[in-house]
């Protein structure tokens, strides 16, 4: 072979070793860092990505849409969604090939898990991600932490708005009337039905709250707006303690309550029990569509909780469940020792006049950390 075709047969093995390499340094795999100013999760997010451009740079291309100020970016967030088959409700959301993430916990689980995702589309291998926000508990078997404060929080509000004499009046006048029957079944089942009516407007009246956030929860005003309203519902809370002893309804006034009243009596003396039941149904939804003003302010703070968590649609709806029975609790309690008992029983007003002052203390710290320290409430 003369040494012309020796140097031709080279120069072609050279090319197809190295092609691979300069098709790499042409073609760079992507990455699409979805963010908003003023998101702590998305600023911890920048700066891990900041590293893994001095590591990958050379083969992966990051590309970044910041949503607040630029309306075309959520539109092409929207879209990325849509091609994905995921319904996103919030940033930082980051695609790495067909891999999406949602939310960003720390560099050694979401990191990690994104680094992972880079090393898979770069074709090389890498140890699997392992997911330290689960451990391990004797009894309790495994525990997410991420998840950890946000059931407790849940608890707290819950019972906190629960306490509320609008919630209240109309179910002891309701017990009141109920003692008064021979038929226990029908005292039960009469009963039951106005705390579960009444339980279901109130998980309509916050699942239309935490939609309404939702659909405008890439707006920053939003989550100051709220903070805002925190904090004049925790003020006006205050204010009821030190200001207002009897801790009494101030949204129905006692003409209304008169007319409840009288409607409450026309009811549970129909003969006719489905009569009845319905008629309790169609009040319970009439008078807690009005009393849900009465403590709007914790809703509304609590749903902008739930959308800063960026959870799963399910999760939204447990929580709010979640929410709702402890919400009802105080109710349940009453009725029950009531129909046992058959005496009257009741909250007293110190009880409503101290979840006057936890509640808006509560709502004052809640609301000035939407403003100034969101990420606190971030559980996780």
């Amino acid at each position: 072979m003369s040494i012309y075709k020796k140097l031709i047969a080279a120069i072609f093995f050279m090319a197809i070793v190295l092609w691979p390499s300069f098709a790499m340094a042409e073609e760079k795999e992507e990455l699409h860092f979805f963010w908003q100013i003023g998101c702590p999760h998305c600023a911890k997010e920048e700066i891990f990505l900041e590293g893994i451009e001095e590591k990958y740079g050379d083969y992966l291309e990051i590309k970044r849409y910041e949503i607040s100020r630029e309306p075309e970016n959520i539109k092409l967030l929207q879209q990325f969604g849509k091609d994905l088959g995921v319904d996103i409700k919030g940033v930082p959301f980051t695609v790495v090939g067909e891999e999406y993430f949602v939310g960003y916990l720390s560099d050694e689980t979401t990191g990690s898990d994104i680094e992972a995702a880079i090393l898979d589309i770069l074709g090389v291998d890498g140890p699997p991600a392992k997911d330290k926000s689960k451990i391990d508990l004797p009894l309790f078997g495994q525990i997410d932490t991420k998840t950890m404060s946000l059931p407790i929080i849940t608890i707290i509000i819950g019972i906190l708005d629960g306490f509320n004499p609008c919630a209240m009046w109309t179910l002891l006048f309701l017990i009141s009337l109920l003692l008064g029957m021979k038929d226990r079944r029908r005292m039960w089942v009469l009963g039951v039905t106005f705390i579960v009516a009444s339980a279901a407007v109130y998980f309509l009246f916050m699942a239309a709250w935490l939609n309404l956030i939702l659909l405008l929860g890439f707006i920053i005003w939003i989550r100051i707006l709220i903070g805002l309203v925190a904090l004049g519902g925790g003020a006006w809370n205050l204010k009821k303690y030190f200001k207002n002893p009897d801790a009494g309804c101030e949204v129905t006034g006692d003409e209304k309550r008169r007319r409840v009243f009288d409607r409450l009596k026309e009811i549970t003396q129909k003969k006719n029990f489905w009569l009845a039941f319905v008629g309790i149904i169609a009040l319970a939804f009439a008078v807690n569509l009005v009393e849900a003003i009465c403590s709007a302010g914790l809703p509304a703070v609590y749903t902008q909780l739930l959308v800063l968590n960026d959870l799963a649609t399910w999760q939204y709806y447990a929580y709010i469940l979640l929410y709702i029975f402890f919400f009802m609790i105080d109710d349940l309690l009453i009725f029950i020792i009531a129909m046992v008992t058959l005496k009257m029983t009741g909250v007293s007003t110190k009880y409503s006049r101290f979840s006057n002052l936890i509640g808006g203390a509560l709502m004052i710290i809640i609301g000035l950390l939407l403003l100034f320290k969101p990420e606190w409430l971030m559980f996780g």
